[in-house]
């Protein structure tokens, strides 16, 4: 059963989802339409108090891109509480900076792809029929 959003967390969520970082927006293009061992990512997805950058549901996987705010003490203090809740959660999370997407979107691929690699991929409807 899914729980409803504050409309005014939703509203938040869709603001994300149009304001993204450049380096959003690559890793995007990449992982979007299946594109990654026909994995299906959301982007900006809401799991309790949190927003996933990118999160794909059937394997549990979450992608979080830093920028710098990530690397002062508050917020790391603020990443380790929120990587408490989503390990709570079963949720594996891969963290990658911003540098790493815009410079290397090709290492960062590989490392998705290594985190999912022993998973079958899932087809989609389409490509089952």
């Amino acid at each position: 059963m899914k729980v409803a959003l504050a409309p005014e967390y939703l509203a938040f969520v869709r603001q994300l989802r149009r304001e993204q970082t450049d380096a959003e927006k690559l890793l995007w293009y990449s992982l979007r339409n299946r594109q990654l061992f026909g994995l299906k990512f959301r982007r900006q997805y809401p799991v309790g108090p949190y927003i996933l950058d990118f999160y794909c549901y059937e394997h549990r996987l979450c992608i979080e891109l830093d920028g710098g705010q990530h690397y002062e003490s508050t917020g790391i203090q603020y990443d380790e509480q929120r990587q408490a809740f989503l390990t709570s959660h079963s949720i594996h999370t891969q963290r990658f900076s911003n540098r790493d997407v815009l410079q290397h979107l090709e290492g960062v691929l590989l490392q998705i792809a290594e985190a999912v690699k022993p998973l079958t991929p899932t087809l989609s409807r389409r490509e089952r029929e």
